[in-house]
């Protein structure tokens, strides 16, 4: 018998928004996995750091943050290897995914290298899309509206393109790419629709009209645009 993989998404940083079920399946790891920035600190683990028990075995993925893929796909490889070492034990590993696991999250790359030959279970987790929609006060979609998910590293004609044919936007992984983003968005004549939110849950969130936004983003930011009427007054 070989253990089972759980996939744990624990949400957009505040650690109160971790699920009743994430929480039981931390507290009782004896090994959890997760991935950090080439040697640095881990986001998902500070999140959960209060759940794991002293004595757990901890599995440190060092994840490159470079436009090419290959040094990431080489350390999910490594990653993965190590872990299977420790299903084939027949013990649990807990992976820890900030959001959820298989929306714009780590785990999937684990997920698609290890599933066919263990048991693995996700555990979905709240995403930074309905973080930020709530503490900006805005809802995104009614009845029968879209909702258009964008990653800020688009091009910029596509990002016109998209937004353009779109109803409510929400365009993830600002970070650098906040001028291009802003200057797409103002073309349009939609600034005073946008709202710039970043770290939201956390302490040092911010919310903004994306008029007023700053100059610089970190990775963790986020645009929300709607247009036309509420439908939901």
């Amino acid at each position: 018998m070989t253990g089972t993989l759980y996939g744990i998404g624990l949400g957009p940083g505040d650690p109160e928004l971790i699920t009743l079920k994430a929480a039981r399946l931390i507290e009782a790891a004896t090994t959890i996995a997760y991935p950090t920035l080439a040697g640095g600190d881990s986001f998902a683990r500070a999140i959960a750091k209060d759940l794991i028990k002293p004595g757990t075995r901890e599995i440190r993925m060092d994840v490159p943050m470079t436009t090419e893929r290959q040094p990431a796909q080489d350390a999910y490889d490594a990653g993965a290897a190590e872990i299977a070492k420790v299903l084939e034990t027949g013990e649990n590993v807990v992976c820890l995914c900030e959001g959820d696991p298989f929306f714009y999250g780590s785990f999937m790359y684990l997920n698609a290298r290890l599933i066919s030959d263990f048991n693995v279970e996700v555990i979905p987790g709240v995403t930074s899309i309905t973080a930020c929609a709530t503490r900006a006060g805005m809802p995104l979609a009614a009845r029968n509206e879209r909702l258009t998910v964008l990653p800020g590293p688009l091009p910029e004609a596509e990002l016109k393109t998209r937004i353009e044919g779109a109803e409510s936007v929400v365009i993830m992984k600002v970070g650098r790419h906040l001028p291009k983003i802003r200057a797409v968005i103002h073309a349009l004549g939609l600034t005073d629709q946008a709202t710039y939110v970043e770290r939201a849950t956390l302490p040092e969130e911010v919310v903004l009209p994306l008029a007023q936004a700053p100059e610089k983003a970190p990775y963790f930011s986020m645009i929300l645009l709607t247009k036309g009427a509420d439908p939901w007054l």
